[in-house]
């Protein structure tokens, strides 16, 4: 399980990465979502890892 919390504002993203961000669930600072993790998951933090904090929980 990952969880992810959106540490940078999306005003200055790319469309597409705040289509991605959303797609996380991610629309506000600070704010945190989880999801398992899996390589659909992975590829999307990939493209917004500037814009996130990942951490592995139980």
């Amino acid at each position: 399980m990952l969880q992810i919390t959106l540490k940078r504002s999306l005003i200055k993203a790319k469309k597409n990465q705040k289509a991605t961000a959303q797609a996380l669930g991610l629309s506000k600072i600070n704010q945190t979502v989880q999801h398992e993790n899996n390589a659909a998951i992975q590829g999307m933090i990939t493209k917004v890892a500037h814009l996130v904090e990942v951490k592995e929980v139980k």
